[in-house]
């Protein structure tokens, strides 16, 4: 499964990066503090009037329009404070640092004004772009699929996300409605190319492809041709690159088929409680090959008229509470209402995990549950006759 191949986590430079940025913020603050203390001070003869002027560009550089015209202010006040407290009002100098001060801060708080509002604009245009992408790349599953209602759940970890490694996809085909759920081991576009790449497979390969071990075959040779593109990941080791991945299909047959590579095994709900299934023997992730050996073939099990089916990512179970115990999922699907439908149970699960996380979730999440209807469980009952 997929923790067994977690490699250690890499020093970041997310925290280093924000302490610096907050640094800067402070640094025009800073120096009207210099500056009082130097005019308070005997050194009071040195000239500081073009450090109180550099303020409101330097606050231009970290802070918005608000902490730029903070910071004007605060330097418009200790350049009174010091004139008055040295007795300098009517020195030409004085009025001439005001006036260098003035134009200084408006240039600055336009400045930053512009700035904003062009990130904006390109931010909005790139969740556009995100949210289009998640159209094609993860779009929802139908609320039917022959005789199974379905439902879909997609939530990024980081806060703006749209779209991140984590995929799912059901279809149905002649040989039954067929799942996938996946996760990719990495982050940015090279785990969003690799997404897409088995999802591309898995959706053409679905309808075509008797075998459900096949058409984890073409879901492999698709990462594999994704792999060998130059640079498609060149940030990614061999072991970071990979993808966990399951394909499922539910047959007229009061069963379901799967196919797992290193993936946390489905969840049946049969008559509220809450069972998972595992494979007889661990298969190696999509791009694992030539790490492990010894793959197996498709297992069944039963899944009977009014079960449900839960497919998800490990940011799922791997959701950690205060007391860094691990979201138990078993005990919430169980605590479902059975009357609820496959978008409520869904959630449900996500209230739940959000509760149990605090609000903060440490990797993406995806699910996809299906279940019979009644009509399916008289359907299998039909054809048994």
């Amino acid at each position: 499964m997929r923790w067994l191949f977690r490699s250690p986590p890499r020093p970041g430079t997310g925290t280093h990066s924000r302490g610096l940025f907050a640094l800067g913020q402070c640094l025009p603050f800073a120096l009207a503090l210099l500056v009082i203390g130097i005019e308070f001070s005997p050194a009071h003869f040195l000239y500081t009037g073009p450090v109180l002027t550099a303020t409101p560009a330097l606050a231009a550089v970290t802070m918005g329009p608000k902490g730029t015209i903070a910071a004007a202010a605060v330097a418009t006040a200790v350049s009174v404070c010091t004139a008055t407290y040295n007795q300098a009002w009517g020195s030409q100098q004085v009025y001439t640092n005001f006036l260098a001060l003035f134009l200084v801060s408006a240039a600055s708080i336009t400045t930053s004004s512009a700035v904003r509002a062009r990130q904006k604009h390109e931010l909005d245009q790139v969740r556009r772009i995100a949210t289009a992408a998640q159209e094609v790349v993860l779009r929802p599953v139908p609320d039917r699929l022959g005789p199974l209602r379905a439902a879909s759940m997609y939530l990024a970890a980081e806060k703006g996300a749209q779209i991140g490694g984590d995929l799912y996809e059901a279809v149905q085909t002649r040989y039954g409605v067929r799942l996938l759920v996946g996760d990719v081991r990495g982050k940015g576009l090279p785990a969003v190319r690799a997404a897409a790449a088995v999802l591309g497979a898995f959706r053409e390969a679905a309808h075509y492809e008797r075998d459900l071990a096949e058409v984890m075959d073409h879901c492999m040779a698709s990462l594999r041709r994704e792999r060998a593109v130059p640079g498609a990941f060149a940030e990614e080791s061999l072991v970071e690159g990979f993808v966990t991945a399951l394909v499922a299909q539910v047959p007229d047959e009061p069963v379901v088929d799967v196919v797992n590579r290193g993936h946390p095994p489905p969840l049946v709900l049969h008559q509220g409680e809450a069972r998972m299934l595992m494979p007889a023997s661990p298969q190696p992730p999509l791009g694992l090959e030539d790490v492990v050996i010894g793959l197996s073939e498709a297992e069944t099990f039963p899944l009977a008229p009014g079960d449900r089916l839960l497919l998800y990512t490990d940011g799922v179970i791997e959701g950690r509470n205060r007391d860094d115990a691990f979201f138990p999922l078993a005990q919430a699907v169980e605590a479902v209402h059975p009357d609820t439908t496959p978008q409520e149970f869904l959630d449900h699960l996500h209230q739940e995990l959000l509760r149990h996380t605090g609000g903060s979730l440490a990797d993406d999440v995806a699910m996809l549950l299906v279940d019979r209807s009644e009509d399916a469980g008289r359907h299998i009952e039909a054809v048994a006759d």
